[in-house]
């Protein structure tokens, strides 16, 4: 094959078996997202693909979307320990991950390392709270574990992995957003949110800037009522489900183990089926120029770069025999 058209298939994303890239359209940001999905429940696997679609597509950014895989190269959500083509990191402006529980091998958690203290910004969806867990004891990576005084979401984020708080798939969320905080630039032209995952019980660090709190609703559709029931919190305080609604998404600026600073963005919301809401979505791309401190659009496009139809969450039922090139543009 003619190294012309090798280098336009490159370009395309075409080449990468292991990982897709959508190369800017319009006018460039000259910015490289990387987007990491990597759970067994909530479709990182269709979502990710999907929003490096309409970060490159729509706003100029290149955009790189690493997998799970098994040893096919088929896309497997419970490959805890694979993350395909980890030296995009290598040159990541941003990172957007939605993860569970992973334990990549030194090599890849190294690679992750260094981006992080470069001082990225972090925009992490849904389970990226307890994104780690079951690096062995003398891992150096095992201060990331989730069960590890919250592991690297409680340190990084602000938050780990504590209940649901909502009853998992009876109860969706609304999203409300925070009176003092509703002119956030994240915020600006969101309206809508909706997430038919239930509300995650959460306390995020003290430091942290609350933009959005999470109505527990009595059923699955925006339309239905505010759920009314009282329950415990993990602290042992009886409190009525939405008095006060739950933290479903913040900010919050950290210092990392190199002694330089990131920018986090983080919402508890962010499944695939809460991503195919216009709100939802328009708040996790607003929070990618937030991070990169870009001006945020005053209405920023996300409209899905050839529709988006994502399969309902669960431990089961994700599509088989995907690869990663079956999310190219030309597909």
């Amino acid at each position: 094959m003619k190294p012309f058209i090798l280098s336009l298939l490159a370009a395309s994303g075409l080449l990468a078996d292991d990982h897709v890239v959508y190369e800017p359209a319009g006018v460039a940001k000259g910015k490289h997202i990387v987007l990491l999905a990597g759970d067994e429940e909530y479709r990182s696997e269709e979502s990710m693909p999907m929003l490096g679609k309409i970060l490159s597509q729509r706003h100029g950014f290149k955009c790189t979307v690493l997998f799970s895989l098994a040893a096919d190269g088929t896309i497997d959500p419970t490959a805890v320990t694979s993350l395909s083509h980890p030296g995009a990191l290598d040159s990541a402006d941003a990172i957007v991950m939605l993860l569970r529980f992973r334990h990549w091998d030194d090599a890849t958690s190294k690679k992750f390392e260094a981006a992080v203290n470069r001082g990225v910004p972090i925009i992490a969806l849904r389970t990226s709270t307890h994104a780690f867990n079951g690096y062995p004891k003398d891992s150096p990576f095992a201060a990331w574990n989730f069960n590890n005084n919250g592991g690297w979401g409680r340190k990084v984020l602000g938050e780990t992995w504590v209940s649901h708080w909502g009853k998992h798939k009876v109860e969706a969320t609304k999203g409300i957003a925070e009176a003092a905080n509703a002119n956030h630039a994240i915020l600006r032209g969101v309206s809508g949110v909706f997430g038919s995952t239930d509300v995650y019980e959460a306390a995020p660090s003290a430091d942290a800037v609350v933009l959005l709190r999470g109505q527990v609703l009595q059923g699955m559709t925006a339309d239905t009522p505010a759920a009314s029931y009282s329950k415990k919190t993990k602290a042992g305080a009886e409190q009525d489900v939405n008095t006060p609604m739950m933290p479903v998404a913040w900010t919050r600026v950290v210092k990392n183990d190199a002694g330089s600073e990131n920018k986090v963005f983080c919402t508890t919301m962010g499944a695939a089926t809460d991503l195919a809401v216009e709100g939802t979505r328009r708040m996790v791309v607003n929070a990618v120029f937030w991070g990169l401190a870009l001006e945020v659009p005053e209405k920023a496009d996300v409209t899905p770069v050839g529709g988006f139809q994502p399969t309902m969450y669960g431990f089961k039922g994700n599509k088989q025999g995907v690869k990663p090139d079956d999310f190219a543009l030309s597909k």
